[in-house]
């Protein structure tokens, strides 16, 4: 059990992030706004979160409507600022960038609380993720708890700040999760899920014990140096292609929030270009190189885990 001293902490920390968050509004009304763009993404039902996911269609917001968006979006940390119908397990993203014009004094104060902000980010995750040393199964009642309603997702997302790019165009990213295990790792996972306590609908608790228990024993049975590992696929992601004129250099970012990029006119910069993201649609992506995967065979589907062949 998390001491009350760590109860504390997590509290005041949340507090302090909320009042940055709130902080940033006015800071970033009283800069000259260059240009503004957000997309909108559908949000996910509930039960839905595992659906593979080949359609997505936009909505596209410009200028002060698009700031206010983007702005009401940093602030958004609570399940019950979604819609009644959405899944409060799934990420809610709003890909975009917003730009400003700044003169120094300006980047400095937006640097330095945007700083501020991800600093306590950066804390809140590690009382929850470490310092609480809570096991993954328990945090979700040790959060909401003492945090009702925190959507961690949202909560653990840091800001990024772009300082005098010379465009921002947008795209999706298709990607896997591979991690190679040992077969005690393995069991060690899932150990802990049946230790955990909880339930997993549509089961039962102890419907989902015998389940994780027959889990066991099938990696129980497997050789001892099996080669064995987990090929997850990423729902697709927006992300942001940056481009920097003068260094002839691109920087690509995953883009869950609008960018908030920064334009320092005493240094002669201006506007960005700004692209469009495009509603997705699987059968328009067309990898470029897709390397040969090594032989293997699908031991625990609700894990993705593959045993190697």
């Amino acid at each position: 059990m998390p001491a009350l001293d760590l109860t504390e902490r997590l509290n005041t920390c949340f507090n302090t992030l909320q009042l940055r968050l709130t902080a940033l509004e006015p800071l970033l009304g009283g800069f000259r706004l260059l240009a503004a763009r957000v997309f909108t993404l559908p949000e996910v039902e509930k039960g839905q979160e595992q659906e593979e996911i080949t359609t997505l269609t936009l909505q596209q917001q410009v200028g002060k409507t698009a700031l206010a968006t983007g702005v009401a979006h940093f602030q958004r940390l609570f399940i019950y600022q979604q819609k009644q119908n959405s899944s409060s397990k799934a990420a809610i993203r709003l890909p975009g960038a917003l730009c400003f014009a700044v003169d120094d004094d300006q980047y400095a104060a937006a640097v330095a609380l945007i700083s501020e902000i991800n600093d306590q980010k950066t804390q809140l995750a590690r009382l929850i993720t470490v310092e609480s040393q809570l096991p993954p199964e328990q945090r979700f009642d040790f959060v909401h708890r003492h945090l009702r309603g925190l959507k961690t997702l949202s909560a653990y997302r840091g800001l990024q700040v772009i300082t005098d790019p010379d465009s921002v165009r947008f795209g999706w990213a298709n990607k896997q999760v591979i991690k190679n295990l040992t077969r005690k790792e393995v069991l060690t996972m899932l150990q802990k899920s049946l230790h955990g306590g909880r339930a997993v609908p549509p089961y039962t608790r102890q419907q989902w014990q015998e389940r994780v228990r027959d889990e066991i024993n099938l990696v129980s049975k497997l050789p001892p140096d099996i080669a064995l590992k987990i090929k997850r696929p990423v729902k697709v992601q927006p992300i942001a292609r940056v481009w920097y004129q003068a260094q002839q250099k691109q920087v690509q970012y995953a883009c869950p929030s609008p960018l908030i990029v920064l334009c320092r006119t005493q240094q002669g910069a201006t506007a960005p270009m700004l692209g469009e993201l495009l509603n997705y649609d699987c059968r328009n992506i067309r990898p470029k190189h897709v390397p040969a995967a090594l032989p293997a065979h699908l031991l625990i589907e609700r894990l993705h885990l593959y045993v190697a062949t």
